[in-house]
């Protein structure tokens, strides 16, 4: 049978490499060459058992991986090796000593690394930082409340605007009052997270009765909305031109180098980061964050609970903007330049797969994802043009192998035990 089924794979793969050849022939044989207003057509015939080839083997993996996770599936159900290394390792961080001494260990390294590597690699990081900051904010809405937010760039964009603008037309006095006008990003990070917080309740008025796809094409909506906005008012924002020489955060009147300026931000980021998952480990556990997990599941039956599903739509609205203030902030003070082209709808899909792609609704899969999805990038800039192609198939690969995400959501769970009665 395992022969007969192996043929049957083979024989499959060789039709779906047929089909390949001819589908691909005009894009990758038929080359069009153009001389003198001439356009003459050259066959690269080399190019075409290289297209059958690679969908043959391509084609055949991709069986074997799906049979491979549809084996894994019975065996994690079943109690098989997957299944057992994933509890020796939960048995391992269960170990006060063990998960301290890891945590301790990550944080020294977190706090050594722009000591131990250069202005670069920090810079790098800080926007993994604020792209962690900005998933953890939208994981509260899309993880915890089950909104899709398609415009949470804006909210990134508010927050960075909000500095740039301090900077732009208060900057100037506190330079001739003699005062550093690196206190306006100390002032900037609670006024723009309010701020934030103020346009996602606005947002959230009226889109209160929507949900799926609706609701997600109006935040698209109001993303663009924003930008088109900041572009064109050029008297007031710069328009296209953007706000540069924002400064960067005081420290105590000391004139930092770019390179001393950057592990200051790295530093400030990290703290950001871990206040950030502390609130939002503190809402997944609060009488709120209950809530917004009941409306994600099912807001007919948690409003026949008595859920009020009015006020957690504005509260999920509002949390999330306002991390995602305090990101936009972080952003200015590190580039030093803003302009409208930084929160487009290519940084909330960004923002959204690193949701996605960690674990919906999990905190370290939030992290991860962001961290994924930010540093791999930076480090394979030859493979840039092809970033969107490379984003499309890793989303489909999570989405089959791992709907769940690279690390889902552990749930917790409550075991009732009766107490043996004393003879």
């Amino acid at each position: 049978m395992k022969s007969r089924s192996l043929l049957a794979d083979i024989g499959k793969s060789f039709l779906i490499a047929i089909w390949f050849m001819v589908l691909l022939f005009p894009l990758m044989v038929m080359k069009v060459n153009v001389s003198k207003g001439v356009a003459q057509v050259q066959f690269r015939w080399n190019m075409l058992p290289l297209v059958g080839i690679a969908a043959f083997v391509l084609s055949l993996l991709w069986r074997f991986a799906l049979e491979w996770n549809e084996k894994r599936g019975n065996d994690s159900r079943a109690g098989g090796p997957l299944a057992k290394l994933k509890a020796l390792t939960s048995q391992y961080l269960g170990i006060a000593v063990v998960r301290k001494g890891a945590l301790f260990i990550l944080l020294a390294f977190a706090l050594a690394y722009p000591f131990l590597f250069g202005m670069y690699h920090t810079n790098v990081m800080i926007t993994a930082f604020i792209y962690i900051i900005l998933a953890l904010g939208l994981n509260i809405v899309v993880g915890l409340g089950g909104l899709l937010n398609l415009g949470y760039a804006a909210f990134f964009g508010v927050g960075a605007y909000t500095y740039g603008l301090l900077w732009k037309y208060v900057g100037h006095s506190f330079i001739a009052a003699g005062i550093d006008p690196g206190w306006l990003f100390w002032i900037s990070l609670p006024l723009a997270g309010i701020i934030a917080t103020l346009f996602g309740i606005l947002l959230s008025l009226p889109v209160l009765r929507l949900r799926g796809d609706y609701l997600a094409i109006i935040t698209l909506a109001f993303g663009e909305i924003f930008r088109m906005v900041m572009q064109n008012s050029g008297d007031i924002t710069g328009g296209a031109t953007g706000i540069s020489l924002i400064p960067r955060p005081w420290l105590f009147n000391i004139k930092l180098t770019p390179q001393k300026a950057a592990t200051y931000i790295y530093f400030i980021a990290i703290v950001l980061v871990l206040i950030t998952i502390f609130v939002v480990r503190r809402i997944e556990d609060s009488k709120v964050g209950r809530a917004l997990e009941a409306m994600r599941e099912d807001e007919i039956a948690c409003q026949a609970m008595g859920i009020n599903l009015v006020r957690n739509k504005l509260i999920t609205f509002a949390l999330g903007a306002f991390w995602a203030g305090i990101a936009g902030v972080v952003m200015a003070a590190q580039t030093t330049y803003i302009n409208p082209d930084s929160f487009t709808l290519w940084e909330s899909i960004i923002i959204l797969m690193a949701v996605v792609i960690g674990g919906t609704g999990s905190i370290p899969g939030a992290i991860g994802g962001a961290i994924l999805l930010k540093l791999l990038p930076e480090y394979f800039r030859a493979l840039a043009q092809y970033r969107m192609l490379i984003y499309g198939i890793a989303m489909i690969l999570v989405i089959i192998f791992k709907p769940d995400g690279l690390i889902p959501r552990k749930r917790k769970q409550y075991t009732f035990k009766e107490k043996e009665l004393a003879k």
